[in-house]
């Protein structure tokens, strides 16, 4: 039996404003438990080298320089977050040796409630920045619950930093779904990550690697194209600024709002 699982997932991208854009691709990510020990498909390994692997470095601090579930445990704590169940990693996995994650999940519980998620966010810049989402009660983060953010971190060079975050999480035993909502004056974004959730297997790792044998480079190849796609439309092109000096963004910019019945 496997400890991990495959979310076998589509996200989607819809630009909000003058300059309408949008896409949805298939995207393989896994989720398993970062703290425990790992048993797996035979193609698949936990920091060390395999057809596909999840690596502590790429996850938990700068590109390359992370320190996984450490890491995270201490962003909990700074905050005043304390979780005693299972600290769960969700994100696309290695492919021979490859990989860019536009966005990975920490998802901490306490029991069987979610109580926080840390989005760990990055740009093709080779910048990161973490949101920290909790309820400054800290009551569990349910499937109705929306929580905000202040945008602090660039992302695409067709979008301001500015503007506020709306996510929305709802992570069950058979499926996962992500919702993220950013808005600023002029327009911004909604992005999904949409997929069932299955143990993962050999068999399933090699239709997913024949698939999309590119992998990671796959994933920067198109956010290139619909780079060049909003160009040709004309949207207006940002300059990079200097990323934030803090790493993460505090959980006490989040709000709880409950969707209308």
């Amino acid at each position: 039996m496997s400890d991990i699982d495959l979310i076998r997932g589509h996200t989607y991208h819809g630009r909000k404003g003058a300059v309408a854009n949008g896409f949805r691709y298939s995207v393989d990510c896994v989720m398993l438990d970062a703290e425990a020990e790992v048993r797996g498909p035979m193609l698949f390994s936990r920091n060390r080298g395999n057809l596909t692997s999840l690596q502590d470095r790429d996850h938990g601090g700068a590109p390359g320089q992370g320190r996984g579930a450490v890491w995270a445990r201490e962003v909990l704590g700074a905050h005043g977050i304390d979780c005693n169940g299972p600290l769960m990693l969700l994100a696309q996995p290695r492919l021979l040796g490859h990989v860019f994650n536009p966005a990975s999940f920490w998802l901490a519980y306490d029991g069987d409630d979610l109580r926080a998620v840390i989005a760990e966010v990055s740009n093709t810049f080779g910048d990161r920045h973490s949101y920290l989402c909790a309820h400054a009660d800290g009551s569990p983060i349910t499937a109705q619950d929306h929580i905000s953010a202040r945008k602090v971190f660039h992302v695409s060079p067709f979008q301001p930093v500015e503007g506020h975050y709306v996510f929305r999480f709802d992570i069950r035993a058979d499926r996962v779904g992500i919702w993220i909502d950013y808005t600023h004056e002029n327009g911004g974004l909604i992005a999904t990550l949409c997929g069932p959730r299955q143990p993962l297997t050999n068999g399933q790792i090699m239709r997913s690697a024949l698939r999309r044998p590119f992998g990671a480079r796959r994933v920067l190849t198109l956010i290139h194209w619909q780079a060049l796609k909003l160009w040709w439309k004309g949207a207006a092109y940002r300059r990079r600024p200097a990323p934030p000096a803090h790493e993460v963004s505090g959980h006490t910019s989040g709000t709880r709002i409950k969707e209308a019945s």
